[in-house]
């Protein structure tokens, strides 16, 4: 499986990433080996997790999220985490 995750850093900004191990890699960022950009920005908060068949459905949806507004983004939010896509 493949998941598009997002991150909420301790400043308030969120972060959006891909992976084929959520757990992992949220440990990772945690530790301040993840994305330079969450390194200085700890605490982080795992807040949006997608799940995907295939590594491209991924990235493809990690490069839409990206370009959502800060709002639409907390929107998407808003819908929640399902622990049956984890």
């Amino acid at each position: 499986m493949n998941y598009v995750y997002m991150l909420r850093c301790r400043d308030g900004s969120y972060y959006t990433g891909w992976t084929t191990d959520v757990d992992r890699r949220f440990a990772l960022h945690s530790e301040g080996k993840g994305a330079k950009y969450t390194r200085s920005r700890r605490p982080l908060e795992l807040v949006y997790v997608e799940t995907f068949d295939t590594e491209r459905e991924a990235r493809m949806r990690e490069a839409a999220i990206k370009k959502l507004s800060r709002e639409e983004k907390i929107a998407l939010i808003g819908r929640g985490i399902s622990e049956a896509e984890r």
